[in-house]
């Protein structure tokens, strides 16, 4: 797997599978993605669009590319936006 190949999958239209979604924002978090391919993917996803699919599958992937807090023990329900305009809601 890597960059070139998911931005061409994305580019001609096809669905990104929840594994190339994971892939690609890892790539991004641990800059081993460059910028202009990370420009190039976004590119092709605001022309092509993504599924619901791909859009649950890149939330999840953004929210959990960085640190998560475990507030089950403090309170029922937590909300946390994203400054990359992620939402994740996680009842408990």
């Amino acid at each position: 797997m890597n960059a070139v190949d998911i931005i061409i999958k994305k580019r001609d239209k096809q669905q990104l599978d929840r594994e190339e979604i994971n892939y690609f924002i890892r790539g991004i978090t641990n800059n081993e993605i460059p910028d202009y391919q990370a420009a190039a993917w976004a590119m092709a996803v605001l022309l092509n669009g993504m599924t619901d699919q791909e859009t649950t599958d890149l939330t999840m992937a953004m929210a959990h590319s960085g640190q998560m807090i475990d507030l089950s023990k403090v309170i029922p329900i937590e909300v946390d936006k994203h400054s990359t305009g992620a939402l994740e809601i996680r009842r408990h």
